[in-house]
């Protein structure tokens, strides 16, 4: 029997690591996967990632989100609650809940506001954008291009607590 899975998304400094690992404590039996691990895992031959990326960079993420569903149906198949987290924009988040046909998947989608997630880049110990005109791309990308799938959460206003909070009260019952 398959346990849940959560796919928690969105852009860069969304806040997916902080919340993933709040909301993977509250389940007895709990799987935090980072899909960026896969990444760095990558000794030669990493690709950078960005804004635009090559046509290597783009076979290197779709490897990544291939062995991320791997990884987390294996975990929800020996009872696991699984807490995804990556971050998949565009059209790719269609076609990554896709590969979980069959299991109960839950999608979240973090969107605070713009200012926010400069705030929040500002704050961090590291840089995962060049400027604030790259967090306005991706933010049209979130907001644009990607599909409305499962459940958004602005978490701009919102403690890791109370986002988790919101998460497990939207997505009761809610497999995507």
């Amino acid at each position: 029997m398959s346990a849940r899975i959560f796919l928690i998304t969105g852009l860069m400094a969304a806040g997916k690591s902080t919340v993933a690992q709040a909301l993977a404590r509250r389940f007895p039996r709990s799987v935090h996967l980072r899909g960026d691990s896969f990444r760095r895992m990558i000794v030669n031959g990493q690709e950078p990632l960005g804004f635009e990326l090559s046509e290597d960079a783009r076979r290197q993420l779709a490897l990544r989100y291939d062995l991320s569903v791997q990884a987390a149906k294996g975990y929800a198949d020996a009872g696991y609650t699984v807490i995804y987290q990556d971050i998949i924009l565009g059209p790719s988040l269609a076609e990554v809940v896709a590969k979980f046909d069959g299991y109960p998947l839950s999608v979240v989608v973090l969107c605070p506001d713009e200012e926010t997630i400069y705030r929040r880049e500002s704050d961090r110990g590291k840089a995962g954008y060049k400027n604030r005109t790259e967090i306005a791309a991706f933010e049209r990308v979130l907001r644009e291009e990607t599909a409305h799938i499962g459940t958004w959460v602005d978490s701009s206003s919102l403690s890791v607590a109370e986002t988790a909070d919101q998460i497990l009260a939207s997505t009761q019952g809610d497999p995507t």
